[in-house]
């Protein structure tokens, strides 16, 4: 079920409806049921996988609660495993045997191993690390364990921010999930304008922007040089839009809610390192590597060169975490590798406006990766750009769309940025300044934006 479907809106208001004429009593079992209901919907045998997480980190929990009880690890080690375990099974068994079926291949073994393909379950990756985030926060002592079963299960499944976060901490959302709720003005009008942006930068700028990515990326040959390097622009864009706009709209219904999801973005266009990127860009992804993966490795108290080697790893891991393919793996080891050439280099002192180009196009090439088929394609577009970066006459109608599509978005948040990146500002204008750009998000989004519900980046992986 897609935010961006007619079947979503009719479900929403169907719940919403429901959900404010409920006692706080009757809304926890409402949302769980509206959860499992909106995940079904794609295929309601992935419900099972859900269901065994949760039941697995509850009762883990429950155990690890008890600072006195022995084998504690083992315990935390049944959590790690059962998660790990669901996520590598249906996102990386068919791409691990493929990549080994292709070494002995190599070796001229005649033997292959039967590969298995699964459907990837929507959101797979980000409700597992959410829900196995608990269980490591209770074996820390940081929290106690939940013993509302209602409660914990929307926590793992709560359906604004399943399928493609943000990956919320259970010490902020577990509270407001059994907790008495009350929406206000402010959060309808909150939750309004977060539902308009989001809806206005995934429709009308990401879906249209992928027009012109998939000229390029999808084409059996590139076009020219100058066209790849507008079409990495053009999907950074779109992908930055798609996943903040989907972030959004899940913080805007979870307004509606009474719910308050955390920020998963603060304009990362405007990061002046490679390590700001990674403040700015999939927040709750960034702290998730960093308390659970990063800091436990030796984070940076083990000596430099184990500092980078800790950097590189969390990052390929952070790669490998969004699918089984070569292309997330360089694309991980390449921010691993420039936060750690951040590290070891001497600060220079540029101007911040220099900074924040030079690590806005070390971004795009990255992304130049990441939305690449393979590392071949890699290298082909690069060398194409390379050897004819020229533009042509062909390129014109191009730089004309994405300088249109992106010309309110980026002015909007180069004012947020110069506010002290504020990103309630838009909230803050006059009423009739208000009305007439809502007006203006509107009717780009219905007269102008994709109509055919085109699937959200991120629900990929």
């Amino acid at each position: 079920m897609l935010f961006n479907s007619l079947v979503f809106v009719v479900f929403f208001l169907v719940v919403y409806a429901l959900y404010r004429g409920a006692s706080h009593r009757a809304q926890g079992p409402l949302l769980l049921l509206a959860s499992y209901a909106f995940y079904g919907w794609w295929d309601w045998r992935f419900l099972s996988l859900i269901a065994l997480s949760t039941a697995v980190d509850f009762g883990v929990g429950l155990a690890l609660d008890d600072r006195s009880r022995r084998h504690r690890k083992l315990w935390l080690m049944l959590s790690v495993g059962v998660n790990l375990g669901i996520l590598a099974t249906f996102k990386y068994l068919g791409f691990f045997l493929t990549e080994v079926n292709q070494l002995l291949a190599l070796t001229g073994y005649d033997g292959a191993y039967r590969v298995i393909e699964l459907v990837l379950p929507v959101g797979l990756s980000f409700y597992t690390f959410q829900s196995m985030g608990y269980s490591i926060d209770v074996y820390r002592g940081r929290i106690r364990a939940c013993r509302d079963p209602v409660a914990f299960a929307t926590f793992v499944a709560f359906f604004p921010q399943l399928v493609a976060g943000p990956i919320e901490r259970s010490d902020r959302l577990i509270p407001q999930l059994r907790e008495p709720r009350t929406v206000t003005k402010g959060h309808m009008a909150e939750g309004s304008h977060l539902l308009l942006w989001g809806y206005y930068k995934k429709l009308y700028v990401a879906d249209n922007l992928g027009v012109i990515v998939a000229t390029v990326f999808d084409a059996p040959a590139p076009p020219g040089g100058f066209a790849v390097l507008i079409a990495a622009y053009a999907f950074t864009w779109q992908i930055y839009c798609d996943f903040s706009g989907y972030s959004d709209i899940a913080r805007g219904l979870a307004k509606w809610l009474g719910i308050d999801l955390v920020v998963n973005f603060r304009l990362p266009f405007f990061a002046a390192s490679p390590a700001e990127v990674w403040r700015r860009w999939h927040i709750s992804l960034s702290q998730w590597l960093r308390d659970y993966l990063y800091i436990p490795l030796g984070g940076n108290r083990k000596g430099e060169l184990r500092t980078q080697l800790n950097l590189l790893t969390t990052m390929v891991l952070g790669g490998l975490w969004h699918g089984a393919n070569w292309t997330f793996v360089a694309w991980g080891a390449y921010h691993g590798g420039g936060l750690a050439l951040q590290r070891a280099l001497p600060r220079l002192r540029i101007p911040r406006w220099l900074a924040v180009v030079l690590t806005f196009h070390f971004t795009v090439l990255g992304f130049l990766i990441f939305r690449a088929h393979d590392l071949g394609q890699v290298v082909t577009l690069v060398g194409t750009f390379l050897a004819d970066p020229l533009p042509r006459a062909a390129d014109r109608e191009a730089v004309t769309q994405l300088a249109t599509l992106l010309a309110v978005v980026g002015v909007i948040e180069w004012v947020q940025h110069r506010r002290g990146d504020d990103l309630d500002l838009l909230m803050k204008l006059p009423r009739p300044v208000q009305a007439v750009l809502y007006a203006f998000f509107l009717s780009c989004i219905l007269v102008l934006g994709a109509t055919y519900g085109q699937q959200f980046i991120y629900f990929q992986f």
